[in-house]
C-alpha cells in the first residue's frame, strides 16, 4: 500500500505543485533574456553545458521534496499551460513580446561589421565569419546586412542577387541552347 502512495500522492500540496514551476519558468525567462540572444540559437558546447546543468539546477525548485508520478506529471502540465500562456500573450501583445524576446540586432551592414553590436551580443568576428561561411558566404562584400534574430538565429540578406549554383547551371545550359540555335 506505501508503494501506491509513494507514485500517485504528492507530498505537498497541488497549489505549491502549480506555483513552483511559474516561478522558476519566470525566473528562466528573466535569465535567459538578460543572457543574450546566443544562449538561445548560437549554442556552444559550454553553453549546452550551462543549459544542461541549469535544468537539473531548477529541478528541485520545480518538484519540490516530491517524488510521486502525479506529482510530476502536475509540474509539467503547469509548465506546458505557463509557456502556452506566454505565448500566446506575447502574439496578442507585440510590446509585450519585445519586452521578453527582445529585438533583432544589426550585425553586418553593407559588407562591414559593426563591433558595438558583436560586442553586445558577445559574438566574435571569427563565430559570425563562421555562421556566414555555413550559410554559402565567403566574402563579406557578398553581404547587405546580417541580423540576429530573437530567436538567435542570423538572417544574411545578399548585397547583390547573385544567382545559386542551381541557378548559375540553368543560365548556362540555356546560354548553349542559344548558342545552339543561333549557329543552325
Amino acid at each position: 500500500m506505501n508503494v501506491v502512495s509513494d507514485l500517485w500522492i504528492p507530498d505537498i500540496s497541488i497549489l505549491e505543485k502549480i506555483v513552483r514551476p511559474i516561478l522558476v519558468y519566470g525566473f528562466l525567462l528573466i535569465a535567459l533574456r538578460l543572457g543574450g540572444k546566443r544562449e538561445l540559437g548560437q549554442l556552444t558546447g559550454f553553453d549546452l553545458v550551462v543549459l544542461l546543468m541549469l535544468s537539473n539546477a531548477v529541478q528541485n525548485a520545480i518538484i519540490g521534496n516530491d517524488n510521486s508520478v502525479t506529482g510530476g506529471f502536475i509540474g509539467a502540465a503547469t509548465l506546458l499551460m505557463t509557456n502556452y500562456l506566454v505565448v500566446r500573450l506575447t502574439y496578442r501583445h507585440p510590446k509585450v513580446q519585445q519586452l521578453i524576446e527582445g529585438k533583432p540586432r544589426l550585425l553586418l551592414l553593407d559588407g562591414q561589421m559593426i563591433p558595438e553590436n558583436l560586442h553586445q551580443e558577445l559574438i566574435s568576428a571569427g563565430e559570425l565569419k563562421t555562421v556566414l561561411r555555413r550559410q554559402g558566404f565567403e566574402d563579406l562584400a557578398e553581404i547587405k546586412a546580417a541580423i540576429l534574430e530573437t530567436s538567435g538565429s542570423i538572417t544574411v540578406e545578399r548585397a547583390v542577387d547573385l544567382p545559386t549554383p542551381v541557378e548559375a547551371e540553368l543560365l548556362e545550359r540555356l546560354a548553349r541552347i542559344e548558342r545552339l540555335l543561333q549557329s543552325t
